[in-house]
């Protein structure tokens, strides 16, 4: 295993939960217990397009199979602790995991798709500094029934799954709490029922995953990965700002993350990655800034998503303005790159982009250095504002 890899916690579960078994993985099952390999395929529909939440309703096993199946196997998901709803429709559920860690899961409709913003971590392995998630520091990798689970809660709230022209949901994007590329079997397992057409039958090119980069994680999805479309979180066009903001960077420097992501274009036959920039007051917003992009950017098919900050308190950034966000935007597409303003949704349910926290037991205790430094900061705030008060007064 790569030192880059943080294994998903055992849970010691009393049964596999079969939420988060691919087909291939179910027809070893099968064969294993001396069933036909094509079982399978039956189960797999059950789970993901019937909503099965026991096996007594799968009516094409026998009941000697699924008395089996019921002793041997379970079909469990995380259980929903909260259900809000934005004015913008957007929906966020908070979900409590077995182990008691929290996660959070985004649905945002539109006219033409319904996307899922699905976590694949409880928390954030990773660091970046202006990410309201990665401040609740790290618990563990979920495993594929865990990111699975996410897709049958929401299908079934919002109405459940009827063909593959009446879903809704059309799209995924793993771009909530978590860095995939860090738990990389869980994720693709996912991805392949995802993308099965007896699970929820997605193109894969309907499936995006963000990552910060995992520059030897990238070169084995474009492998392994099926076709999946990738965004690059960058948000800084040179390494020493990157440091900074992605310390992922550090590891992984610009030149090094943009090789990849040619490398994933050539393989995906002239496809475009999507780079994330979350817009920062006065951080990586000015014109230089956008230049710089435009040269590094230079040779890799692109396309630019500039994400407006979402505040959270004691992040230390403020959002750009509309107007340097647009003049950062004109530069861009002067310069020939495809390039468009992502809109904020969800914010009065802080279910935007940067802004889900859930819940975690924190093993890296980045949460508890974060609390101390803001409470310095407070302090050190109030003791300025007693003395402009003892000033104003006339002592």
């Amino acid at each position: 295993m790569s030192d880059n890899l943080l294994p998903a916690a055992s849970l010691t579960p009393v049964r596999p939960n079969l939420v988060g078994f691919s087909r291939a993985r179910l027809e070893d099952w099968f064969v294993a217990h001396g069933e036909q390999r094509f079982r399978a395929g039956q189960v797999l529909k059950w789970v993901h397009q019937q909503d099965a939440i026991n096996f007594d309703t799968m009516t094409n096993l026998s009941k000697v199979l699924r008395a089996r199946l019921a002793e041997d196997t379970a079909i469990a998901d995380p259980e929903v602790v909260t259900d809000r709803l934005a004015a913008d429709g957007t929906r966020k559920w908070l979900l409590r995991l077995a182990d008691g860690n929290h996660i959070e899961t985004v649905f945002i409709p539109e006219t033409d798709r319904g996307t899922l913003c699905i976590s694949s971590q409880a928390g954030c392995s990773l660091s970046c500094s202006f990410c309201h998630t990665a401040r609740q520091g790290f618990s563990r990798n979920l495993t594929a029934a865990e990111i699975i689970g996410q897709m049958r809660i929401a299908t079934r709230t919002l109405g459940g799954w009827v063909s593959p022209l009446q879903r809704p949901v059309t799209n995924v994007v793993l771009m909530g709490m978590g860095e995939p590329l860090m738990n990389f079997d869980a994720v693709v397992e996912a991805i392949s029922i995802m993308t099965d057409d007896l699970g929820y039958g997605l193109s894969r090119r309907r499936v995006t995953l963000s990552t910060a980069g995992v520059v030897p994680m990238m070169d084995r999805l474009r492998e392994e990965g099926g076709g999946v479309s990738l965004a690059v979180s960058l948000h800084a066009p040179n390494d020493a700002l990157r440091d900074e903001l992605v310390p992922l960077n550090r590891k992984y420097p610009l030149k090094e993350l943009l090789a990849a992501c040619k490398r994933y274009t050539d393989a995906e036959a002239r496809r475009r990655i999507t780079f994330e920039y979350v817009m920062l007051d006065g951080v990586n917003d000015r014109p230089e800034h956008a230049r710089a992009l435009l040269h590094v950017l230079r040779g890799v098919p692109s396309k630019i998503n500039l994400i407006p900050f979402n505040p959270f308190a004691g992040s230390g950034y403020q959002t750009s303005s509309l107007r340097r966000i647009n003049q950062f935007r004109d530069i861009l597409m002067q310069g020939g790159l495809t390039t468009v303003t992502r809109k904020t949704r969800g914010e009065d349910i802080e279910a935007a982009c940067g802004q889900l926290a859930g819940q975690v037991a924190d093993r890296t205790k980045r949460s508890e250095r974060h609390r101390a430094a803001l409470l310095t900061d407070l302090s050190a705030a109030q003791v300025a504002a007693d003395v402009d008060s003892f000033c104003a007064a006339g002592h």
